[in-house]
Parts: C-alpha cells; sequence; structure tokens
C-alpha cells in the first residue's frame, strides 16, 4: 500500500505540471497543494519547490539562500568540484536540505563530497518529505550536524561495483569493505556502529531497497529525535496529570559485521583476473520529477 500510494502520488507529479499552480498554498508533510483558478488542487513536489525557490543551481546543488542550499538530484564525479563552486559563490551556507537525493553514478567521488561536506562544517538537514536513497544515504552522514524529520525517507541496498561484483563477492576484511567502515568511523560513529549500519544497508540486493523512516534511521546512525517545541503551561500541568505510560524501547536489530546474506545475482561478467574495480553506487531510476 505504500509503494502503491508513493506511485500514485509521484505519476500526479508527472500529470500535473507544477509551472499551473497558481493561488493560495496549502502545506502538508512535505508537500504543497495550491488551488489553481479553476479550483483544482495541483500538486507541489519538494524538489519543484526548491527549483521554485532557487537563486543559483551548481549540479545536482540549489542555493535557496546566503546560508542554505538543497541537494536534488543525482551526484556523480563532476559535483564535488561544483560543491567547490557553489560554496567559492556563496561562503556563508552553513545548512545543506536533503530534498530529493536519488544517489550517486560514482561512488568514489560521493565519499570525497561527503568529506568535503564535513571539512566545511555543514549541518545537513532532511526535512518531512525529502527522500535520501542509495548513495546519498552516506552525505547524509557527514553533516557536521543532522536533523532527521519523522517523515522522511531512505532507501539502502547492497552496492554493486561497475564490472558487476556485489558486497557478498567480497572477503569481509577487504578493502573494498574497509573503505566504508573507515568513512563511516570518520563521519563520527563506533566501529560497532559502523560494522552493524553498514551490515543492515548490504542486508538488501542492489535490485531492491530497504525502505526506513526518518525515525528508524535516526535510530542506527545515533541521533535522537529534534527537541519538541516548547509547550504551554496548561500543556505541561495536563502531561504532569496524566497517568505515566511504558514506552517500549525501539526494536533495532544489528546485523553482524559479516553478514552480507546471500550473494545477490549479477549479470556475467568476464571470469579473468578482477582488476581493481571503480565502486559505485548507481542510481535507483526512482525520480520521476
Amino acid at each position: 500500500m505504500r509503494r502503491l500510494l508513493q506511485t500514485f502520488a509521484l505519476a500526479l507529479a508527472v500529470l500535473t505540471p507544477p509551472a499551473l499552480a497558481e493561488g493560495p498554498s496549502y502545506y502538508y508533510p512535505g508537500y504543497r497543494f495550491s488551488w489553481a483558478s479553476g479550483g483544482a488542487p495541483q500538486y507541489v513536489s519538494p524538489r519543484a519547490q526548491a527549483e521554485r525557490a532557487a537563486i543559483a543551481a551548481y549540479g545536482p546543488f540549489r542555493v535557496l539562500d546566503a546560508r542554505t542550499a538543497a541537494l536534488v538530484g543525482t551526484t556523480d564525479s563532476f559535483t564535488p568540484r561544483a560543491f567547490e563552486r557553489m560554496l567559492r559563490d556563496f561562503p556563508g551556507i552553513a545548512t545543506l536540505r536533503f530534498v530529493e537525493c536519488p544517489g550517486t553514478r560514482d561512488d568514489r567521488a560521493n565519499l570525497a563530497l561527503g568529506r568535503l561536506i564535513r571539512s566545511a562544517g555543514i549541518a545537513v538537514n532532511v526535512p518531512a518529505g525529502g527522500s535520501v536513497r542509495s548513495g546519498a544515504v552516506e552525505l547524509a552522514l557527514a553533516g557536521a550536524s543532522l536533523t532527521i524529520d519523522d517523515r522522511a525517507e531512505f532507501a539502502v541496498h547492497a552496492w554493486l561495483d561497475d564490472e558487476g561484483y556485489g558486497a557478498s563477492d567480497y572477503p569481509a576484511d577487504s578493502p573494498e569493505h574497509r573503505k566504508y567502515l573507515a568513512y563511516y568511523r570518520e563521519m563520527g560513529m563506533g566501529a560497532e556502529q559502523a560494522a552493524s549500519f553498514y551490515a543492515m544497508t548490504n542486508s538488501t540486493p542492489f535490485e531492491s531497497a530497504r525502505w526506513l523512516t526518518g525515525a528508524e534511521m535516526r535510530r542506527w546512525v545515533g541521533r535522537s529525535a529534534p527537541a519538541p517545541a516548547a509547550a504551554k503551561p496548561a500543556q505541561m500541568l495536563a502531561a504532569a496529570q496524566a497517568k505515566p505510560q511504558a514506552v517500549p524501547a525501539p526494536a533495532v536489530a544489528y546485523a553482524p559485521a559479516t553478514a552480507f546474506l546471500a550473494p545477490v545475482p549479477v549479470p556475467v561478467v568476464d571470469p579473468a583476473p578482477k582488476a581493481e574495480p571503480r565502486l559505485a553506487y548507481l542510481d535507483l531510476q526512482l525520480t520521476l520529477f
């Protein structure tokens, strides 16, 4: 049902061009509906909102104001340079908003971009309606601080290199695995947390995806929920008088570091000795905008 609703919403976005949206706007979590002169609701995607608000564009980045930029597309080998140009022209950018992030076409460049984000001390915000998938998940971890709304969504899956080999095809202590674990450690994870998170992302075949809510992703990356708004005195009194409710501990299954499950079916490849592959997450092709 969840996927059907997503498909319907995305199809509606395609069939209803954002340019037609006029009149008063009504906001819902992560989305906006505007009423055109004829009275029909027009869907405006989060990406379309960012595109309209942008004052400059650098590859998949959109500058929203002097202190805020948004990521709205797939990264590739040119994206680190685009990021550096953006900071050269807008040195005051302090927050990167992850709006529509399908993944990357060059994983090495993607990890380099993550290190640039961390080095620049930029905070990452994944708002309601934000979609972070595949290699973009690594980028989200790069924020000097990371804020994730409950209504954001994430998709993870096992990686596949450009020779058709996946995580399960390499020994657990191989350089192909160590590069990810080293990156997670650089982004602030402990050794056990990094291993568990990495194993979780590889627990779903490359051809599929494991979907996580914002709240679920926060548990995996060790981030607490955003602080709630200050309660009014009457609300505080009512809360104090209410009967305490037991809060169950979140159920998070941490997989062993070497649990890469059964080998993922891959295309037929040349059986000759493998050269060192250029690892790359591939775009899930889920973006319809």
